[in-house]
């Protein structure tokens, strides 16, 4: 081996999946000093008894038995993935003749792509000298022989794949039972191609390359890596792939075809391993022509001990028997690295989907199921309103602002009442008093002078109320908008898997809010009319307010008494006003003075009642609406015998059953294969392997 960073590379790589030194022997099956299963050192070797490698005397078997059957129940659609060996190479780089060898068998051969799908192999050493083949795709089992395999596959392809040379990710599995085979599973893949042939899609080469990403992206992939002797390593599309995935190489063997083509500089290419290939070299001669099987195994062995170049590589890392030894113990290395991962993900899956699926609704078998299961939405609905509309709780959407019901509400409130108080101000330091002497000069009549007229105070009132009165109805608006969209998330989100209860709910909430919203608008616009029939209030707060008003009355008179005093004076309430233009209406004056003090004194108690009232009205509309009226109205839609009644809760969502349907079937696969791993595991611990 070469020395450096090479050398140390492949001992780590060695070191990991447990291959031993070997001796220089062309023919031998080395014994091994570690066992690949318990990965503790015994007394265990490879029985020389078939042409390549024995099963480990069953030992192997079971662990490799263990992960076909997972492979066949698909568990890697989990995303549970399993060790595999994925056969790559270039087109024409001769990976189906070293899968031939492996095998004994034939396989498919032709011009372009001859392997279109993913072709599982399961090889399958047994003491019966009769070979037993057979293929397995779309839930079907086809039996085949030795003589008919490259007819059925290709059938077999034609149908996953179609009849023209188009690929397919569905898989098709080959087993073969037959002495002398090593016990292995491999997956072979399409070889890359650059060009597409006639009746191959243009982006061919994008197709494969993804399905080649897909099966050695995963940690748990050996990448069997063929090359062809003839061609620069470096130059190999399927080195650049398998680099892209296997950085350091350390799950990466490389096989090196036609060894007997270009002999010339092997040795040297092998040794300085410019292409970080871990696992190490194996340099094969496969069959030629219409050679035996031992044939071609003797013919290999004598030309790797007598050709004068190729004699010179070390006998661990030439001929099919040492491939077929490595890879064995490679692939009982990984399956025993991985087998406890594989454990705890399949639980942990279980586990979650069976969390998942009990999280869902029941699926109804009657109509008692059905209303019991109605009545506990429409109580848990109201109680979670209740939390966030009344009680001011938001333990449910926590962080959700929103959705913290009585806090919204009291800012709106707030903003509603400040709103108001800056709608109702004006500019006090132009045209003080100017409005009411108008209104006094239109409201003059008959009578004692300085008599205040009650018509006069309740036109300015009029006007005041009417230029507010936007924002009661602004804000009703907007309490009912903010409160509907709440409800409707909250009932949303009790009846989301529930199609037919879901739109009657809405249906029924829409209508409600309808009404209390129009209810609200009217009561709105009742209280405004309230205000400007009468100017009555109870409050003793009006008479402290009007005479602290009132105190600057004396300075008022004085100003507009005395000419020779300036005619900017500090009123409270108002600010700094100029009252020198008030000095050409001596006769109403001092009425129009009184007026605005009595005016702005019992403005502030019509304030306080349109935010008062319109917060008490709301509160008590959102305890109606939550207790009683939404409950109702949902159960008059949904009952109404037009809309379907109780009985369309029987009709599951489509996604609904898609997604039950899935998570049952997933769970069934899961326990399978929970069961798959079990027996091994417990085969593992009785024996102490």
């Amino acid at each position: 081996m070469a020395g450096g960073k090479s050398s140390t590379l492949k001992k780590t790589a060695r070191h990991n999946y447990n291959i031993p030194e070997t001796e220089n022997s062309a023919s031998a099956i080395v014994p091994l000093n570690v066992d690949p299963i318990s990965m503790v050192p015994e007394e265990l070797a490879i029985v020389v008894d078939a042409p390549l490698v024995s099963s480990y005397n069953d030992r192997i078997r079971p662990l490799l038995d263990a992960i076909d059957k997972l492979r066949q129940l698909k568990v890697m659609q989990e995303g549970i993935q399993l060790p595999t060996i994925v056969v790559v190479g270039d087109q024409s780089s001769g990976k189906s003749s070293v899968l031939e060898s492996l095998a004994g068998i034939s396989l498919p051969r032709g011009q372009g792509i001859c392997t279109r799908v993913p072709l599982i192999m399961r090889l399958q050493h047994h003491s019966n000298p009769l070979p037993e083949l057979h293929l397995q795709f779309h839930g079907r089992t086809v039996q085949t022989d030795e003589n008919h395999i490259c007819d059925a596959i290709n059938k077999a392809t034609d149908e996953i794949a179609g009849s023209g040379k188009g690929i397919s990710h569905t898989p098709l599995t080959l087993v073969v039972k037959k002495n002398g085979v090593p016990d292995l599973t491999m997956v072979d893949l399409p070889g890359l191609t650059r060009v597409p042939v006639h009746g191959q899609p243009e982006d061919i080469y994008e197709q494969i390359s993804a399905m080649i990403t897909e099966y050695i992206k995963p940690e748990e992939s050996i990448i069997l890596n063929v090359l062809s002797a003839t061609v620069d390593f470096t130059t190999c599309e399927s080195i650049r792939m398998s680099q892209r995935v296997d950085k350091t190489g350390l799950r990466t063997l490389a096989v090196v075809t036609k060894a007997d083509k270009a002999p010339e500089g092997l040795l040297e290419k092998v040794m300085a391993d410019d292409v970080n290939i871990g696992l190490g070299y194996v340099s094969v001669r496969n069959r030629i022509g219409d050679e035996s099987y031992d044939e071609a195994r003797n013919e290999e062995a004598r030309l790797f001990q007598t050709h004068p170049l190729l004699s010179k590589i070390d006998k661990s890392m030439v001929g099919i028997p040492v491939l077929a030894q490595k890879l064995v113990q490679i692939q009982a290395a990984i399956i025993a690295k991985c087998l406890p991962d594989i454990v705890r993900k399949i639980n942990d899956k279980l586990n979650e989907n069976m969390s998942e699926l009990n999280k869902m609704p029941p699926k109804f078998s009657s109509v008692a199921e059905a209303m019991k299961a109605f009545m506990w939405i429409i109580g848990s609905s109201k109680e979670s309103l209740r939390k966030i509309l009344l009680r001011g709780e938001f333990e449910e959407y926590p962080d959700d602002k929103h959705m913290h019901g009585t806090a919204r509400l009291a800012e709106m409130l707030s903003q509603y009442a400040e709103e108001l108080r800056k709608s109702a101000e004006s500019n006090y330091s132009e045209n003080f008093l100017m409005e009411e002497i108008k209104v006094l000069e239109e409201t003059k009549g008959i009578g004692l002078p300085n008599f205040l007229p009650r018509t006069a105070f309740l036109i300015i009132l009029q006007r005041k109320v009417n230029e507010i009165s936007g924002s009661p109805l602004q804000f009703v608006s907007k309490v009912w908008d903010y409160i509907e969209t709440v409800v409707l998330k909250v009932l949303m989100q009790h009846t989301e898997n529930y199609q037919a209860l879901e739109s009657s709910t809405r249906r029924a909430a829409q209508n409600i809010f309808v009404r209390m919203k129009e209810k609200s608008l009217n009561r709105v616009l009742e209280i405004i009319e309230m205000e400007k029939i009468s100017d009555y209030t109870s409050d003793p707060e009006y008479m402290t307010a009007w005479s602290k008003l009132m105190a600057n009355n004396n300075a008022f008179l004085e100003v507009m008494n005395d000419h020779s005093k300036p005619t900017k004076i500090m009123i409270e309430c108002f600010g700094d006003i100029e009252l020198g233009h008030l000095r050409l209406f001596p006769s109403q004056r001092e009425q129009a003075f009184d007026m605005k003090m009595r005016i702005t004194a019992y403005w502030k108690i019509v304030l306080k009642r349109l935010v008062d009232c319109m917060a008490l009205h709301m509160l008590l509309s959102v305890k109606s609406l939550v207790n009683r009226d939404m409950e109702m109205e949902i159960v008059n839609v949904h009952m109404d015998p037009e809309g379907g009644g109780i009985e369309r809760m029987l009709e599951e969502v489509p996604s609904v059953a898609i997604k039950r349907e899935r998570l049952n079937k997933s769970i069934k696969l899961l326990k399978d294969s929970k069961e798959v791993v079990a027996k091994v595991m417990d085969r593992i611990a009785i024996t102490g392997d």
